[in-house]
């Protein structure tokens, strides 16, 4: 990074506005396939180039920032950074209040935690983190849970659109739930080889198979404690994953209840110690892990008790998201909303480590907000304002659970039954243009017809996700507005790179993920190429500029699983 110092000097302290500049580059790059009807974009499109990207995301992925962890001068950084350029392109402020950010409240929470299971009579010797990690994201102190009763709930799940209840109304009231990771793997009546179409998705994740709903079911019940046992294939990562980001400083938004309508323990069991556990208790796992995956089961009382004591080191965080506004022409259509996101935030600084300590996070995500800023910059070059308003927003601590997300969709800023959809951006693509686009999330909505027409002018295809039971779609920052029922879109390069060897790409993205992917050597390489980032943004430009000019809303299709929350919001 150090060879780039002078540039970031010069683009942190003057501010560059890149419009400017990038017309004269504008000339030299055009677009893959011209649409006939859309031939006044050109000019926009263009301006989304290679070489302001990296520029954007050198600065933000520079030591300068410090890894841009939230609450730290690293956020200071990101969000001066960020204010400035949306206010050199003219956008204006994006939060009503005339300002270019949202405050969101948080909290800090490192958790010191032991643990004691009894099963049959036998104790369970449990080691942090090595065979469990537990936390509260109650903003107190001090949380203890003497001898709980322990109960199997099978996958934790309530879904009554597939007749399906883990609980079968049975009171776990104060009591230690044990739950399976993912969604039920239920085999297809006449492909038992197969999974089930029909039922959770079929190979595809639903929403009941992360986490974080396990977690909050187990507070709906009223449950003590909610432990998850830990399986690497369905959770889709090892347990060290876990245990390494569970038994560090986490994250959660502040409330004025301090969180206690939340479980008290939230808790994850390595998959050996889970054995341990059952069978001490006369059970076999393998056994219940079988009876679960039908309709007919209930929960299943272990015979074991479980005591926690939690104590939490806090302090409390103002963080921020970024937002800027380019106000639709249209005075009908002006209160309409599109919003494209990015998270601006990564890992920070570990001074506990020798050497390089900062987590600059270059492709993750300095690529997106740079992505961000690019087409806020197309925009505001068009020679006429889209109809409809068009957000950009620039995300904090998506790194800590998706919370600045979560907070914008639970506070919105514009109202959300007005927001016709949301596109997001998290990596982009740094090894060249691609022959296809991926949605993660295949077959959720409209936008993704859309998506299809407007690759068909870059001759493209849109193929889903390769790996739909990872549940990637529930990982980044669409998936909040989603939640709240907006229709989302997340689209990604593929993975067939234009004139190159078929497993070009796949060999790259797998040594990102195995070298890079959340260490300090996440930086800006000199190999780097950006031509596929800069057609991907110009496709999701033209996906934003239809919607915020169309005669229709996007929605979502038969069967999604937010399809209803949306469909309750319009009618409110």
């Amino acid at each position: 990074m150090k060879k780039y110092t002078w540039l970031i000097w010069a683009l942190s302290c003057c501010a560059l506005s890149c419009s400017e500049r990038s017309r004269e580059v504008a000339d030299t790059e055009t677009e893959t396939v011209a649409n006939p009807d859309t031939t006044n974009l050109q000019p926009a499109l263009q301006t989304i180039n290679a070489s302001d990207l990296l520029l954007h995301t050198t600065v933000l992925a520079s030591d300068a920032f410090e890894g841009r962890g939230p609450g730290t001068r690293g956020e200071d950084s990101t969000v001066n950074y960020l204010t400035r350029q949306f206010k050199n392109l003219g956008l204006e402020p994006g939060n009503p209040d005339g300002t270019y950010v949202q405050q969101v409240p948080m909290f800090g929470f490192t958790a010191s935690a032991q643990a004691a299971f009894t099963a049959g009579g036998k104790k369970i010797n449990l080691e942090f983190p090595e065979d469990y990690v537990a936390v509260s994201r109650r903003f107190v102190p001090d949380i203890a849970i003497d001898s709980s009763d322990m109960v199997f709930v099978g996958y934790g799940i309530v879904a009554p659109e597939y007749g399906w209840d883990d609980f079968k109304g049975v009171d776990v009231k104060g009591k230690t739930i044990v739950m399976l990771i993912n969604d039920p793997p239920i085999a297809s009546p006449s492909s038992p080889d197969k999974l089930d179409s029909t039922m959770f998705g079929g190979k595809a994740m639903t929403y009941y198979g992360r986490w974080t709903y396990k977690y909050e079911i187990a507070a709906e019940k009223g449950a003590a404690a909610a432990i998850i046992i830990h399986e690497t294939g369905p959770a889709g990562y090892p347990y060290e994953v876990v245990s390494g980001s569970w038994s560090r400083e986490n994250f959660d938004i502040s409330a004025a209840n301090k969180n206690m309508d939340k479980t008290a323990v939230e808790a994850w069991i390595a998959t050996e110690k889970a054995h341990q556990l059952f069978s001490a208790a006369g059970k076999s796992l393998e056994q219940l892990k079988a009876a679960a995956l039908k309709k007919e089961f209930k929960p299943v009382p272990l015979n074991a008790k479980a005591s926690f004591k939690i104590k939490n080191k806090l302090r409390e965080i103002e963080s921020r998201n970024v937002i800027a506004k380019l106000e639709g022409s249209d005075p009908d259509l002006k209160d309409e909303y599109i919003i494209y996101t990015a998270h601006w935030d990564h890992l920070g600084k570990d001074e506990k480590l020798t050497g390089d300590q900062i987590y600059n996070g270059a492709l993750d995500n300095a690529t997106g907000t740079a992505g961000l800023l690019e087409l806020a910059k197309a925009f505001v070059t068009l020679p006429e304002r889209p109809k409809r308003t068009v957000l950009f927003l620039a995300v904090t601590a998506e790194e800590k659970g998706l919370l600045g997300s979560k907070y914008y969709a639970s506070n919105p800023l514009y109202p959300l039954n007005k927001t016709l959809a949301n596109i997001n951006m998290d990596g982009l693509n740094t090894y060249g243009p691609t022959e296809d686009v991926i949605v993660i999330g295949h077959g959720n909505s409209t936008l993704e017809d859309i998506l299809m027409e407007e690759a068909a002018t870059q001759n493209r295809r849109v193929v889903p996700e390769a790996f739909p039971e990872k549940g990637s779609y529930y990982r980044s920052d669409h998936f909040e507005f989603a939640k709240q029922g907006v229709p989302a879109l997340y689209a990604k390069s593929g993975i067939t790179v234009r004139n190159q060897p078929a497993d070009f790409a796949t060999k790259l993205q797998e040594a990102y993920t195995t070298n890079d992917y959340h260490k300090v050597s996440d930086e800006v390489r000199d190999d780097w190429n950006l031509d596929g980032a800069v057609e991907d943004l110009r496709l999701l430009f033209r996906v934003g500029h239809r919607i915020a000019n169309g005669t229709r809303y996007p929605e979502w299709k038969e069967g999604a699983e937010f399809k209803e929350r949306r469909d309750k919001m319009m009618t409110e």
